[in-house]
């Protein structure tokens, strides 16, 4: 079995599609990385959303406990 690129350069130049070949690659690659960090943002503000929410029933449920008791 003999490789398709014999060297580094023909590999990045990719049969003269290297340009396209890698600003794919580099697309997706930022596209995943973004994808990621706009997960995290979204899981942190959803925790400090869940986390208001109860503390909020909490102190309404204390207020109506002291009024009822």
């Amino acid at each position: 079995m003999s490789p398709y690129f014999h060297n580094v350069a023909e590999f990045i130049a990719m049969g003269g599609h290297g340009s396209y070949v890698w600003s794919t690659w580099l697309l997706t690659l930022l596209g995943i990385v973004a994808l990621v960090f706009f997960s995290r943002s979204q899981r942190k503000a959803t925790y400090r959303d869940i986390t208001t929410q109860q503390a909020r029933q909490q102190q309404r449920h204390q207020r109506t406990a002291k009024r009822s008791g």
